[in-house]
């Protein structure tokens, strides 16, 4: 019996949310007394495998083929799926990011595994073995219980933390025969974005409504966004009225983030905005009326015209870090 993470990298890099995966991983492992292994997918430097050592990874299987460079969910789920048979893994965990959502509902058929979704925390019981997670879009807490001999979790962002575990990692080649009809889509052409942070991978997010009264006020909030070097979003009645992207629109029927730091300028919060953005580990907001509904689950409240607070927030930010 062990548990297994698999760990998605970007361009053969890793970020924040696959060391806090590892991290949640090894403290699983610990909880219920097992060993834990790494699953890497596509080509990843040897250093760059190590770093997952620092978070309590001993143990790294790598699929190095350079086909696997590029998301495929159905070769991805097959291989997970035979990783955790050769190692005896009883709990596969994936982070709940786009790659995990593909995978894990695949990999859950293929092993007759019970999988929740977006897990909060540590199981708060063994036997039964039940997890905690966010449900009616983030305004209350469910315990689900997964009664299948293995089980699947993806975990949320920002949900456990990166905990440094540094330990010495062993890195094997994970051989195995990929079926070449798993690869059914092709990719003909890739644009990757550079100009912008993307927004469901961002740390910080500036965020805008209806307060900003017109698109063309849209500066002091890219502005802003470009000093923390952050992602911009805003709320849907901006983006149906065409004034912003709907690749921005964060809330229930929009994206759902989980930044470090969330700063809402001119939105009021109804409860499908709050929806998108409840698991932020800071919110902050500017408004102008303080009995707006987003000041309930802000963490700092600034009750202002975002035309005047947010050039002043800029401003403050670049002054501290000159």
């Amino acid at each position: 019996m062990s548990v297994i993470a698999f760990a998605k990298n970007w361009n053969g890099k890793f970020k924040n949310s696959t060391f806090e995966l590892v991290s949640y991983t090894k403290a699983l492992a610990n909880q219920l007394n097992t060993n834990m292994v790494v699953l890497s997918i596509g080509e990843v430097a040897e250093e760059e495998l190590k770093l997952l050592g620092n978070y309590g990874a001993d143990k790294v299987l790598t699929v190095s083929d350079p086909q696997l460079n590029t998301l495929t969910s159905r070769a991805y789920a097959d291989i997970v799926a035979k990783a955790a048979d050769s190692v005896g893994a009883e709990v596969i965990v994936l982070s709940d990011n786009n790659s995990g959502k593909a995978i894990a509902p695949r990999v859950s058929v293929k092993l007759k595994a019970g999988l929740v979704a977006a897990v909060q925390e540590l199981p708060v019981s063994l036997e039964p073995f039940v997890v905690k997670k966010r449900v009616f879009s983030g305004k209350a807490f469910g315990h689900v219980q997964i009664k299948s001999d293995k089980k699947i979790l993806t975990i949320a962002k920002n949900c456990f933390g990166l905990v440094k575990n540094p330990c010495d990692i062993t890195i094997e080649e994970f051989a195995v025969d990929i079926d070449t009809n798993l690869f059914k889509v092709k990719i003909v052409e890739e644009e990757e974005q550079k100009d912008k942070v993307i927004l469901s991978d961002a740390d910080v997010v500036v965020s805008a409504g209806r307060g900003m009264r017109s698109p063309e006020n849209w500066a002091p909030v890219e502005e802003l966004a470009e000093v923390l070097g952050a992602a911009t979003a805003c709320s849907r009645p901006v983006s149906d009225e065409g004034w912003r992207g709907h690749e921005e629109h964060v809330g229930q029927t929009g994206k759902v983030i989980a930044p470090n730091l969330y700063i809402a300028a001119g939105i009021s919060g109804a409860i499908q905005h709050v929806a998108g953005i409840s698991r932020s580990k800071c919110i902050v907001a500017i408004n102008t009326d303080p009995e707006a509904p987003i000041f309930s689950v802000a963490d700092y409240g600034i009750v202002g015209d975002v035309m005047d607070v947010l050039p002043r927030l800029t401003e403050a930010f670049r002054n501290s870090k000159s």
